[in-house]
């Protein structure tokens, strides 16, 4: 499947989640960038913090297998992506979910905010069976 067209951070974003890459992940984010993951919860504030968050996720599947962007909307720096993650967890169980993310892009390109709409309880219900 090819990804939509996409702003590089975006695109970023999303090719960094299929490699597993917390670094890069997180480089898509401004310095200050924002991120609600998903949204309702604390925000995680500063592309430090945010590279934290990612790194400790991902050791909680064997293969963390990425968000797979399906539509993108851009409307000058303002992106909302429909998308679809799937991985497998520690046990060998199977976890997929979707959402929508809206992102928010500063002056030079990188993410200002990206805010996650998707249902928590499913992901987690998944991972508690």
């Amino acid at each position: 499947m090819t990804f939509p067209a996409m702003p590089p951070a975006v695109l970023q974003f999303f090719r960094a989640s299929q490699e597993g890459d917390a670094d890069t992940w997180a480089q898509a984010f401004a310095e200050d960038g924002v991120f609600h993951d998903p949204i309702g919860t604390s925000p995680i504030t500063g592309r430090t913090a945010i590279r934290d968050f990612i790194a400790s996720v991902l050791p909680n599947f064997q293969p963390f297998l990425g968000l797979t962007p399906i539509e993108a909307h851009t409307i000058g720096n303002h992106i909302a992506v429909s998308w679809r993650g799937a991985a497998v967890a520690l046990d060998g169980k199977p976890v997929n979910w979707s959402g929508i993310n809206i992102y928010e892009l500063d002056d030079t390109g990188l993410i200002r905010e990206a805010k996650a709409y998707f249902n928590s309880a499913v992901f987690q219900a998944q991972l508690a069976n």
